[in-house]
C-alpha cells in the first residue's frame, strides 16, 4: 500500500483529472446558459417580440439556475455527481434543440428558461464547490478559481462563435451547436469522473494516508429534506444573510445585467453585435486570470477583505460605465473590460472558502443557497433592466442602481463573522 502511495504522488494525482472533466462541464454551462444574450436582437427581429418579454425567459433560466444549485448539491450526496451532471447535460441539449421549433414566446420560457436553467444550474458553482470538498485538502482555494474560471472559459469559447453563427446563418444554428456541444460531454463526465478518492483506490490530495473522504449524512426524506434542512439551520444565523445578500448582488452586477444586457445596450449605440460580443468575451479572458488569482489569494487572505474590494471596485466602474459606449470600442471601454473581466467572478472563490469555514461538512450545500440568491439577484436584474428599457430607452439608470448596489455589498461582506452563531 505504501509503494502505490508513492508512485500515486509521483505522477498526476487522480484528483486532477476528475477536476479537469469538472472544468470541461463547468465550462459548457457558463456557454450554454450566456447563450441567450447574443439571441436577444434575432429573435426580436423575427418574432416582433420585446426585450421585456425575450428577457422573462432569460430571468426564468437564471433563476432556476440558481435555485437548482443547493437541491443539486444534496442530489449529488445521494446519487454522485457523475449521474447529476450527465443528466444535466441532457436537459441543457434537450431545451436548446426544441427551441428551433418554438414560434410563441412560453416556448422560449419552457426551453430556455425551464430545461436549460434546470440542467446548467445543476452544473453550476456548486459543483465546484462539492468536488473541491471532497477531492482537494491541499489547494482548495485554487482548485476553486481554476474551476470558477471555466465559466469565464466558457463565455469566451461560446459567445464569439454563437454570435457569428447567429448573424451569419440564424439564431437557429446557434441553438443547435450548444445542443451538440452538450451532448459531446456527456460521455465524458460518465467515463472519467468519479465521486469520491476512494472509488479508485486513493484518498484526497493533501490528505493523510488512509484518510476518508467526509460526507454530510443523508437525511431522512432524500436530497430536496436535506437541502431544505440546510436552509433552515442557516437561515438561522447573520453570516448566511450577509453571504446571500452581497451574492444576490454579484449576480445582479453579472449575469443578469451585464451578461444579458452588454450586448443589446451596445447595440443601441451601434455598435455591431459581433464586436460587442467579442468584447463580453474579453472579460472571460481576463476573468480566467482574476479568478485563478483569487482563489489563490483566498488560501492566504480573509476572505471578508478580498469580498469587500471586488464589490466596491466593482460598483464604482458600473457607474462609469454609461459614458463609455459608443459605435466603436474605444480605449476607455478596453480598459473597463479589463478591469470587469478580472472582477468578474473573483467574488466565487472567497464566497465558497467563507461558507466552508462557517459551516464545515455541509459548506457545499449551504454555498448552493447563497448561489441561488446570486441567480434571483441575476433574474430579477435580468428582467428589470429589460423593462428599463422598453420605459425609458436605455440602460442608464441600471447600470447606475447596479454600481450603488455593489457598494451595498462591499459593507455587507466586511460585516460577516467567521462563526454562524450570531443570530440574523
Amino acid at each position: 500500500m505504501t509503494t502505490t502511495l508513492q508512485t500515486r504522488k509521483r505522477g498526476l494525482h487522480r484528483a486532477w483529472i476528475v477536476a479537469g472533466v469538472a472544468f470541461v462541464a463547468i465550462l459548457g454551462a457558463a456557454g450554454f446558459r450566456a447563450t441567450p444574450g447574443v439571441l436577444i436582437t434575432p429573435l426580436q427581429e423575427e418574432f416582433g417580440w420585446s426585450r421585456g418579454t425575450i428577457s422573462l425567459a432569460v430571468s426564468v433560466n437564471l433563476m432556476l439556475y440558481g435555485l437548482t444549485a443547493p437541491f443539486a448539491a444534496a442530489l449529488m450526496n445521494r446519487f454522485g455527481m457523475r449521474r447529476v451532471v450527465s443528466c444535466a447535460l441532457l436537459l441543457v441539449a434537450a431545451g436548446s434543440g426544441l427551441t428551433i421549433l418554438m414560434n410563441a414566446p412560453w416556448q422560449l420560457v419552457l426551453c430556455w428558461g425551464v430545461l436549460v436553467g434546470l440542467g446548467t444550474g445543476s452544473m453550476a458553482l456548486v459543483f465546484a464547490a462539492t468536488l473541491t470538498d471532497r477531492w482537494f485538502v491541499r489547494h482548495r482555494g485554487l482548485v476553486t478559481g481554476i474551476l470558477t474560471a471555466g465559466g469565464a472559459t466558457g463565455q469566451l469559447i461560446f459567445l464569439p462563435v454563437l454570435a457569428h453563427l447567429a448573424a451569419a446563418q440564424g439564431w437557429r444554428s446557434a441553438a443547435v451547436t450548444v445542443t451538440v456541444a452538450a451532448l459531446a460531454v456527456v460521455p465524458l463526465v460518465w467515463f472519467l469522473l468519479r465521486d469520491r478518492p476512494e472509488e479508485v483506490g486513493t484518498t484526497a490530495l493533501g490528505a493523510d494516508p488512509g484518510a476518508v473522504t467526509a460526507l454530510p449524512p443523508v437525511r431522512a426524506g432524500g436530497a430536496a429534506a436535506q437541502a431544505l434542512t440546510v436552509l433552515g439551520s442557516a437561515a438561522r444565523t447573520r453570516p448566511f444573510w450577509l453571504l446571500a445578500g452581497g451574492f444576490a448582488i454579484c449576480g445582479m452586477s453579472t449575469n443578469g445585467l451585464v451578461g444579458t444586457h452588454f450586448i443589446p445596450a451596445a447595440h443601441d449605440h451601434g455598435m455591431a453585435e459581433p464586436t460587442a460580443a467579442g468584447l463580453l468575451a474579453l472579460v472571460g479572458i481576463f476573468d480566467v486570470a482574476g479568478t485563478i488569482a483569487s482563489g489563490w489569494l483566498s488560501d492566504k487572505v480573509d476572505s471578508r477583505i478580498l469580498l469587500g474590494a471586488y464589490y466596491g471596485l466593482r460598483g464604482l466602474s458600473l457607474m462609469i460605465l454609461p459614458s463609455l459606449f459608443g459605435a466603436t470600442a474605444e480605449p476607455s471601454m478596453l480598459v473597463f473590460i479589463i478591469f470587469y473581466g478580472l472582477d468578474w467572478v473573483a467574488t466565487v472563490p472567497p464566497t465558497v472558502a467563507l461558507c466552508r469555514q462557517i459551516y464545515g461538512a455541509e459548506g457545499a450545500v449551504v454555498f448552493g443557497w447563497v448561489f441561488a440568491s446570486h441567480q434571483v439577484g441575476a433574474a430579477v436584474a435580468a428582467v428589470g433592466a429589460g423593462l428599463t428599457r422598453d420605459h425609458f430607452g436605455a440602460y442608464d439608470l441600471a447600470w447606475y442602481v447596479a454600481g450603488f448596489l455593489c457598494l451595498i455589498a462591499a459593507l455587507m461582506s466586511l460585516a460577516i463573522a467567521r462563526k454562524a452563531s450570531s443570530k440574523p
